[in-house]
């Protein structure tokens, strides 16, 4: 899919909105045969994959996962401690006011892949074309359309459901309000059921990295358990865990590198491409489409940005028990960069705490005890430092979705519904025995909690974890100190656990409020 990506088309410009110019002049008046509009695309099998590459297109998008996507997820958990005041940290200083940038960035691409779903499930119904592959694409839309809706729930709350293109609407100010948001919910389960009757259980390879029927089973799990439907969520999680098409890596490492993408343990990924592009926005062809998130992770004096170091509490949680073998958990050195000589042995290798150009901790901070990311970094390809070629100089993609994740998710739905039953032991041990930890003989909710820190730190979830499981306070601002390198917490009121609505859509749209504390 990462060949479809690099072909991103003007077409996914015109899918938002089409304009028409009128003037009295009738040579003016003459239309253009050369243009796309509604009334001449949407024709052919041809128009509806172009449709669906451009539905995808906005979560490359360098306002989207390419990059600042990461200010309003891992920047905001308890893990990390950014560095600088800027729009980078506001956010996560629960300073997400409704002017700023990055309130109205990240909207704005999740609201693009909206839009382009809508369109896509508009039309390509009535498209003269082969019947499965119209379904596939059908189902790609309803799941673009439930993801976006999953995010833009979780971080604004109070957004308005829009269901149909925009040119469909007679008056998109006045008709177009924040929905309810139990009502976004119930589209998102509704889309993602939908999703489920029309994907394919797989693509062939070129087209590796589209969603499958696998990625909406799991993601309307995910959905069931963020609204604490555990039975529901469960019975989805096990339509994952029943499927021969996925399981652990052997090498918990092969998650986050580019030469192990699309593995079987990714359900959902963002296809990255390291193509020497470059450049602020868009998604036209010529933009780039890499992992420019890179720099606001790497380790001081490896980045042009300020980025972040990572909270004491994640070290120490790490350390608190040893494998089998006594040695580190092997998820410690793949998840930070942190003072230590020590060493595990684990999948054929010695992993030590190294980072690029295989540097240790005191060749680079001697003295020092910070301890900084090194997830996704993919050190094994050699970047001299996270900026070598520029902002977008990795094509390493992002998982969002792995059968690790399923497998904690599906262990918490049976503990909140049965307790520690053997059940839950299997399926959080399951994930304990890829890295050599000991098996847990009974958990309590705690363990899970903590198990889902050492397996999936910095993968743009544990913000959203301890939203749903209402911690929010709890664990981010009942605590002093992990949050001063930037503003602190000083700006939290309740309510703003979301962002505001940003300034633009209340400008243009009296129906439209802020957010609560805002």
């Amino acid at each position: 899919m990462k060949n479809i990506y690099r072909k991103s088309i003007l077409l996914t410009l015109l899918l938002s909105m089409f304009t028409v110019l009128s003037c009295d002049d009738e040579i003016l008046e003459q239309e253009n045969p050369n243009a796309v509009t509604p009334d001449t695309f949407w024709k052919t099998e041809e128009d509806a994959t172009k449709g669906i590459i451009g539905a995808y297109s906005p979560f490359t998008h360098i306002w989207y996962y390419s990059r600042f996507e990461i200010f309003l997820s891992d920047y905001r958990d308890d893990v990390t401690n950014p560095y600088g005041t800027s729009e980078r940290t506001a956010i996560g200083n629960f300073n997400g006011i409704s002017l700023g940038n990055g309130t109205f960035w990240v909207w704005s691409a999740m609201f693009q892949g909206v839009t382009r779903a809508n369109e896509v499930i508009a039309n390509v119904p009535e498209i003269d074309m082969d019947a499965t592959l119209r379904d596939n694409i059908l189902g790609e839309a309803y799941f673009i359309r439930a993801y976006n809706y999953f995010c833009l729930v979780n971080n604004w709350l109070n957004v308005p459901l829009i269901t149909e293109p925009i040119s469909e609407i007679d008056n998109p100010i006045g008709d177009v309000s924040q929905a309810d948001p139990q009502e976004v919910w119930a589209q998102i389960i509704s889309d993602l059921k939908q999703a489920q009757t029309l994907l394919p259980d797989s693509w062939e390879d070129k087209n590796l990295g589209r969603v499958t029927k696998g990625t909406a089973n799991a993601f309307l799990g995910k959905t069931f358990l963020y609204q604490k439907d555990y039975a529901a969520a469960k019975a989805e999680f096990q339509k994952v865990i029943d499927d021969p098409a996925y399981g652990l890596m052997e090498d918990y490492g092969d998650n986050f590198t580019e030469d192990m993408e699309n593995n079987k343990e990714s359900l959902f990924e963002i296809q990255l491409v390291s193509d020497g592009n470059n450049g602020w926005g868009g998604d036209a062809p010529g933009t780039g489409k890499g992992a420019a998130f890179h720099p606001d992770l790497a380790p001081a004096g490896y980045t042009g940005q300020d980025g972040t170091r990572i909270n004491d509490w994640v070290l120490d949680l790490f350390m608190d028990e040893k494998t089998v073998n006594g040695e580190i958990d092997p998820r410690t050195f793949y998840t930070l960069f942190f003072d230590s000589e020590d060493s595990t042995n684990y999948a054929g290798k010695v992993l030590k705490s190294r980072t690029y150009q295989d540097a240790s901790y005191q060749e680079i901070y001697p003295g020092d005890d910070r301890i900084f990311a090194n997830k996704h970094l993919d050190v094994k390809q050699g970047y001299v430092a996270s900026q070598t070629n520029g902002w977008h100089q990795s094509g390493n993609n992002l998982r969002l979705l792995r059968y690790a994740d399923v497998l904690l998710m599906y262990a918490e739905a049976e503990f909140m519904l049965n307790g520690s039953t053997p059940t839950a032991l299997d399926a959080i041990n399951e994930v304990r025995r890829r890295v050599d930890m000991p098996e847990f003989t009974s958990i309590t909710m705690e363990d899970i909690e903590d198990e889902r820190v050492k397996e999936l730190s910095l993968e743009r979830t544990r913000y959203f974890d301890l939203l749903r499981w209402g911690k929010v306070k709890e664990k981010l601002v009942d605590i002093p100190g992990l949050k001063s390198e930037s503003a602190g917490v000083g700006s939290y009121k309740p309510g703003r656990e979301y962002i505001d609505i940003p300034q633009n859509e209340l400008d243009a749209n009296p129906n439209f409020k802020h957010n609560p504390s805002y």
